[in-house]
């Protein structure tokens, strides 16, 4: 069995702080929370150079996007399996409660979040067809991203599910829980399976959740004892790994992919951990790491909003004034959504519109 664990749920923007508000309610760990913040940005950071970065045609004789690019894509096997084994140690509580209770906070949450934002990008996308990504241009299709085939919010739809698989088998010793999932996520990630979509995501991170929610005191332990050497070390073994994988095309190989997303969640935990020791840094990225939820769901129609308006003119300026914003534009422009995001947020909850951020409450019956 599971043992009793302490952290509130991961994505409610509501949340007490890492100062703890709540009578009797243990602190929130901060380094986890930090890990979070990290995640989120790279999440951001992910989409600005793919759906926008990368469209934009640059004429320079330099070959910086492709950087940029690249650099994306080594931190694949970190961003989701780090952000996953997160949920999964906040989650660990959860699976523990009476299904009623499990079934609305966790299970019909999320997936009503899921739902609702659903609804609400494929508005939006449908009026910005110029960004590159995901969206439903049918009713079929959109029936599609709801049931069997995820949409861009994939994370939401994978936490109802992970939830619900760990409480069916929350009394199932963790290797026969782990061992299957972690096969699936090989088979997934060596391409063995259909993965439409994002349905591959959602194969391959169910052994983190998992393994976030069953391994929790060893992952605590990790992040208690995290020292500089350790860092090194694992920062060192993960750049290793990225560089075998790549000098030997072994992305596809059984069996890699998951092993090196390891690596680096021990690298990614270690990190946040050792940040948490310099409050300058590790303090705004736990605060960010309480709010994930309004920046995952809002991020991408920001997104679609300023590459409608950026796009364009960056492509159309010459080399010189190209020059002096194709190093740092990822970052000025992940930084600018993600404040947006939180605006969005702010505003949208001043005028009432908590109910798109969490599942409303039922009304009690008035008494006679």
């Amino acid at each position: 069995m599971i043992r009793q664990l302490s952290p509130a749920p991961l994505p409610a923007p509501s949340e007490s702080t890492a100062s703890g508000a709540g009578a009797g309610r243990p602190p929130r760990a901060e380094w986890a929370d930090a890990a979070k913040g990290a995640c989120i940005i790279l999440v951001v950071s992910w989409h600005v150079i793919v759906k926008d970065y990368l469209q934009v045609d640059w004429h320079l004789g330099v070959p910086v996007p492709g950087l940029w690019g690249t650099l994306g894509e080594q931190l694949l096997p970190l961003r989701m399996p780090l952000f996953f084994t997160i949920s999964g140690v906040f989650a660990a509580n959860a699976v523990q409660r009476p299904w009623r209770v499990v079934a609305r906070s966790r299970i019909a949450r999320f997936l009503y979040l899921y739902a609702t934002w659903l609804l609400i990008h494929t508005a939006v996308l449908a009026a910005a067809p110029g960004l590159p990504t995901d969206r439903a241009t049918s009713a079929s299709g959109l029936l599609e991203q709801l049931t069997v085939t995820p949409s861009n919010l994939w994370y939401l739809y994978a936490l109802a599910l992970y939830v619900a698989i760990a409480k069916v088998l929350r009394r199932v010793p963790p290797a026969v829980v782990l061992v299957p999932a972690a096969a699936l996520s090989a088979v997934a990630a060596a391409g063995l399976l259909d993965t439409p979509g994002n349905r591959g995501g959602l194969y391959q991170n169910l052994v983190f959740f998992l393994a976030g929610l069953h391994l929790r005191p060893q992952i605590e332990r990790l992040a208690a004892t995290a020292t500089r050497r350790r860092l090194v070390l694992t920062a060192c073994a993960y750049a290793l790994a990225l560089a075998v994988m790549a000098g030997t095309g072994a992305q596809r190989w059984f069996g890699v992919w998951p092993l090196v997303s390891v690596v680096a969640v021990a690298f990614g935990v270690t990190a946040a951990a050792r940040l948490c020791h310099r409050p300058t840094l590790g303090r705004p990225l736990a605060r960010l790491g309480r709010t994930t939820l309004p920046v995952y769901v809002i991020h991408m129609p920001v997104l679609a909003l300023l590459h409608g308006l950026l796009a364009a003119p960056l492509s159309g300026l010459g080399p010189a004034g190209q020059g002096l914003v194709v190093l740092g534009y990822p970052i000025l422009l992940t930084a600018l959504v993600i404040g947006l995001s939180l605006a969005v947020h702010r505003g949208l909850t001043a005028v009432g519109a908590s109910w798109l951020f969490d599942l409303p409450r039922r009304r009690r019956a008035e008494p006679a």
